[in-house]
């Protein structure tokens, strides 16, 4: 399958799916974008979840290919369609064949719908703005001045950062329902409610370390927050 945005060869994964069926999705590792038909993103068991979670960090620190105007559908060639949509509060946009054959969404916007990403407020951009002049984009790349102001002047993306808590509390989630083979404990709730209240001291004093402000400054605050979470993942899942 052909990337509906720049046209080249898509990589296909199989995934595992609920009630042990599999999920094949396309990706494209260029333009940092995901390809799924139908409903899969609803069918992806939490395993599969993992698994492209881990695929989007590994791409923090790559330069994206903006997405093309007019991005054609990869099973009839028809238009897609720009759909915006909300997760709670938090927005989020795809692209959608208007004969249902699937979606087109970006990474950013992926993590958007699964609630893995939220908007900074005030406080914590003057905050950022004592350690960095400037940031780039997480959703399309571009440099914004933090001196002029909190939002990307190219996209008009707010700017956001990964939820510590929720991105913590979810991955400990999935691994632990994928080891329980998609049973989750019932004293789960506690085990996430000790790990999010670890997450939030672990993240708060390495945030604090001027190597947070150098990953800020050369992968923008959803990098380096994935960055984060790729390096707590190889350390593993701890009691």
């Amino acid at each position: 399958m052909n990337c509906p945005s720049c046209a080249a060869p898509m990589t296909e994964r199989a995934l595992h799916g609920h009630l042990g069926t599999e999920v094949i999705i396309d990706i494209c590792l260029p333009c940092q974008a995901l390809w799924f038909d139908g409903r899969e993103s609803l069918q992806l068991s939490p395993g599969s979840t993992l698994r492209l979670f881990e695929t989007i960090g590994e791409q923090a620190a790559a330069t994206r290919h903006p997405l093309s105007p007019q991005c054609q559908c990869p099973r009839c060639g028809a238009s897609l369609r720009l759909v915006s949509d909300l997760q709670r509060n938090t927005r989020f946009q795809y692209r959608r064949c208007p004969d249902r054959h699937g979606r087109f969404i970006t990474f950013f916007d992926f993590l958007r719908e699964k609630n893995f990403v939220r908007p900074l407020s005030r406080a914590q951009i003057e905050a950022l703005r004592q350690h960095v002049q400037v940031v780039n984009c997480s959703n399309c790349g571009a440099v914004v001045d933090l001196v002029t102001g909190g939002s990307c002047g190219h996209c008009g993306s707010a700017l956001s950062m990964l939820d510590m808590g929720q991105a913590e509390a979810l991955v400990r989630q999935l691994q632990e329902a994928t080891r329980q083979k998609e049973t989750v404990d019932p004293a789960l709730p506690m085990h996430l409610e000790r790990a999010r209240r670890q997450t939030e001291t672990t993240f708060a004093t390495f945030q604090r370390n001027p190597t947070w402000f150098e990953d800020v400054s050369s992968v923008g605050l959803v990098g380096a927050g994935l960055t984060a979470i790729s390096r707590w993942m190889k350390r593993g899942v701890r009691s």
